[in-house]
């Protein structure tokens, strides 16, 4: 048996229903750094992998809030503190009635590795709720904000934890979360990141996570002697913060993003996607893309419900490169045949663990440039911490410099897991090099800290 196999072994009463996506992302780690596990006994006699899983403390509470009608609502609240080994424990907050335990306990696991990667000093964590803010009014939405503070607000500082926004949780609950938080403690600090710039936010952030992707494709693509983006067809799922601005980028780029997609369907407009019409759409009006074709009409609306069971019609448009940038397990292994048939070069993971085990080992059995989670979209939470440095400082920093910040770290993110693939024997293998640069750190940490 294999150290990968002993160490997974260890963990199997890990795979429950609730805790079955993070036992997928714990397993993918394992299977991962077995290379350095090999190389050096000092991980196992420090037992780092099994102090790793097991987060520092699980946090739960009732939420309740009064919604319009003056009615009591009951939600659930959670912060999975995970691990502060490198610094306060950094990762967003998640709005949505698919959260629980074993969901926010895979995102603050992931979170750990990705803090890492950054080369900042932040540790890992997530939180968030069942509420889900789609269909709310802003006051509902403000009452629930308050309400979820109460009690977060014990748990949380700008040196001890440092929540930012994810789905469900954009500038307006963060003002929201922002403002019962002073009330509370009657202190403006940097508590939270992703906040309005007005008062204490970083220019950039909402396009960090979008932006970084791009930046981190493009890195890779170069790294491996690929041609560059400009003039390539670019398919995008989402239609979120993370795809909206990794359409802008792309377009920036002189790429032509040609899809996007919501829980509903999915825009193929092979033009190139109307971004101004798809924020209005999604930002503004909080509406279905399907209302995307009463402006363009050439454009083509494919609902969920009219494409085969199994696959996904995102994947199904010829692409150079592809970012899948809506949730995890998006895309399967019948949507990584459709690419890799259909010419893919490149496939970039804006959202978080959005390929399957599967679809993963697809794409690199077939070499596709393939760029994990953890490492190509870690753009958003590092524009966190800029914002925490900036709050630190009471400072300002220009769009310009945010931005420039942002390019260097995913640029340094991507050269320095190719290189630590390159190491372990691993060469072109961006999954392996990211769970292994990022452990590492970690661990040694941990090590260096004593139990």
């Amino acid at each position: 048996m294999s150290i990968a196999d002993q160490e997974i072994k260890k963990f199997e009463n890990s795979n429950c229903a609730e805790n079955k996506v993070f036992y997928q992302a714990m397993e993918e780690v394992i299977y991962s750094i077995a290379p350095l596990l090999e190389s050096d006994s000092k991980y196992r006699d420090h037992s780092i992998l099994e102090r790793l899983v097991v987060p520092d403390r699980v946090i739960k509470f009732k939420v309740t809030w009064l919604d319009d009608q003056q009615n009591i609502q009951v939600n659930t609240g959670f912060r999975v503190q995970f691990n502060n080994a490198l610094g306060p424990y950094k990762g967003g907050l998640r709005f949505h009635p698919s959260v629980n335990e074993g969901i926010l306990k895979f995102l603050g696991f992931e979170q750990i590795l990705k803090n890492s990667l950054t080369g900042l000093p932040i540790g890992g964590a997530k939180g968030g709720s069942d509420f889900d803010p789609k269909g709310k009014s802003d006051f509902e939405v403000m009452k629930f904000c308050s309400s979820f503070m109460t009690e977060l607000h014990k748990y949380i500082g700008p040196r001890m934890d440092v929540p930012a926004g994810d789905i469900g949780v954009g500038a307006r609950e963060i003002g929201y979360l922002f403002g019962e938080y002073k009330k509370i403690t009657s202190t403006f600090e940097g508590v939270l990141t992703g906040k309005p710039f007005f008062f204490g936010g970083s220019l950039m952030r909402p396009e960090a996570t979008g932006y970084g992707a791009v930046y981190f494709t493009e890195t890779m693509l170069e790294m491996e002697g690929k041609e560059s983006l400009e003039g390539k067809v670019c398919t995008i799922s989402g239609a979120g913060n993370v795809a909206l601005h990794a359409i802008e980028k792309l377009q920036q780029l002189g790429a032509i993003a040609v899809s996007c997609s919501d829980s509903k369907g999915t825009i193929h407009d092979p033009r190139g996607v109307d971004l101004d019409l798809l924020k209005e759409l999604k930002l503004v009006k909080r509406t279905s893309l399907e209302f995307y074709i009463e402006t363009h009409p050439e454009a083509e609306y494919i609902p969920v419900e009219e494409y085969p069971e199994g696959a996904h019609a995102v994947w199904d448009i010829p692409c150079y490169a592809a970012f899948p940038c809506a949730t995890q397990n998006e895309l399967n292994d019948v949507d990584a045949q459709n690419l890799i048939v259909n010419g893919v070069v490149s496939v970039t993971e804006g959202a978080n663990m959005p390929s399957t085990p599967k679809a993963v080992n697809d794409f690199l059995s077939h070499k596709i440039c393939f760029a994990p989670a953890k490492a190509a979209n870690a753009g958003g939470v590092a524009v966190s911490e800029f914002e925490m440095a900036q709050n630190a400082s009471m400072s300002k920093w220009s769009f310009e410099k945010v931005d420039e910040k942002l390019k260097e770290t995913m640029q340094m993110i991507c050269k320095r897991v190719a290189l630590t693939a390159k190491d372990y024997g691993v060469e072109g293998n961006y999954v392996d090099g990211a769970n292994i640069a990022g452990f590492k750190k970690v661990a040694d940490a941990m090590i260096a800290e004593g139990i």
